[in-house]
């Protein structure tokens, strides 16, 4: 683990990610040539079985591009919502794990689940799952929140907010900002008022727009923002992401599509609820502890919000997890770093908490 803030990092070639990354880059590919060979099997079985059918009328052999979009998506959700660790042995240790409906940001209902650890609870976080606003979901993310509240002593709420492209920016957004409002009122209710936001990838995008959102005056300012190698400045380059560009997990071709299917207009390339990073002013925010891998192509977007945020004046702490790919908090149960990230950020949560007026019990 290296923990700086000033300098930018150096590398003159990508560093070798760390060995339990190489052993999760290694199956990626086992799999992803697994699936080569079915795929060519059916191919040929294909084929063979075509030799003897009539030809197909023209106009069925058009295939619908929006019906293969949907089916494509609905597998990738499938796949990307999978739990990391089985959820009832997640969920061992807290009181209660609470399936829940909550406003979003369309006027209807946004499922969520509310996560309340034993003992005295101070403050709640609201936790926003990456997955680049277009999957992942409340069963991939289920066993992060657990671990944070248990370690935190804190509730932690995880909505399950709209996705894109049905739902394009600033869906994600809205709701994310209708789920703190509910958060904070039901914190002044149960835990003494304090809340926090935290989230990962495009879901460290979404908890960094937060904090600017309350300095504008939309919410009650959280007392902690918690970022795990968050998206920030849209389109912008940056030198890790030639680095990282593709073969560590996440590839900077995947980083464009997932943008193009969250952003439906050209000019909200650049609109502030996206891009956080290019806020003019960000003095006065919430102090934050931005976490990154090292071996991520996201990586610099980080550490370059640190340092924004450390020159006007904000509280930051930066680290980075030498060896690490982008996602490493899914894999806590296999990747070490992944823990240790989870602590680091309860302990953080905990500071922040204590500062404020001591909480109570549900």
């Amino acid at each position: 683990m290296a923990e700086h803030f000033a300098r930018h990092h150096n590398e003159t070639a990508p560093i070798t990610p760390n060995l339990p990354a190489r052993i999760l880059l290694g199956w990626i590919k086992w799999q992803a040539a697994h699936r080569a060979r079915k795929v060519t099997r059916s191919t040929r079985q294909q084929a063979l079985e075509q030799e003897s059918m009539p030809p197909i009328p023209a106009p069925e052999q058009v295939v619908d591009h929006a019906v293969a979009q949907a089916s494509f998506l609905k597998t990738l959700r499938k796949v990307m919502d999978t739990p990391s660790f089985p959820t009832r042995l997640s969920a061992f240790g807290l009181r209660k794990v609470y399936a829940l409906s909550i406003p979003d940001g369309a006027g209807g209902g946004m499922a969520a689940r509310l996560y309340v650890p034993h003992g005295r609870v101070r403050g709640a976080v609201l936790y926003l799952h990456g997955g680049g606003f277009v999957h992942c979901g409340l069963n991939s993310h289920h066993g992060i929140c657990c671990r944070l509240a248990r370690a935190s002593g804190a509730a932690v709420l995880l909505p399950d907010y709209r996705l894109a492209p049905e739902h394009p920016y600033p869906a994600a957004a809205d709701d994310a900002l209708a789920a703190l409002r509910w958060l904070v009122e039901a914190s002044h209710r149960h835990w003494g008022g304090a809340v926090a936001v935290a989230g990962d990838s495009a879901g460290g995008n979404l908890a960094a727009v937060l904090a600017q959102d309350a300095k504008a005056g939309a919410v009650q300012a959280p007392v902690l923002q918690l970022l795990y190698y968050p998206s920030l400045y849209g389109a912008e380059a940056f030198p890790s992401h030639d680095f990282y560009s593709e073969g560590y997990f996440l590839s900077r071709r995947s980083m464009q599509w997932y943008g193009e299917q969250y952003i439906a207009c050209e000019e909200d390339w650049t609109a502030p609820r996206f891009v956080p990073g290019k806020c003019a002013d960000l003095t006065g925010l919430a102090p934050a502890l931005i976490i990154t891998a090292e071996c991520d192509p996201m990586r610099d977007e980080g550490a370059a919000y640190a340092r924004a945020l450390k020159a006007a004046g904000v509280a930051v702490r930066y680290i980075c997890y030498r060896g690490a790919l982008h996602g490493f908090l899914n894999f806590y149960s296999l990747m070490p770093p992944g823990k240790s990230a989870l602590r680091a950020g309860a302990r953080a949560l905990r500071k922040a908490f204590a500062r404020t007026s001591s909480g109570k019990s549900v």
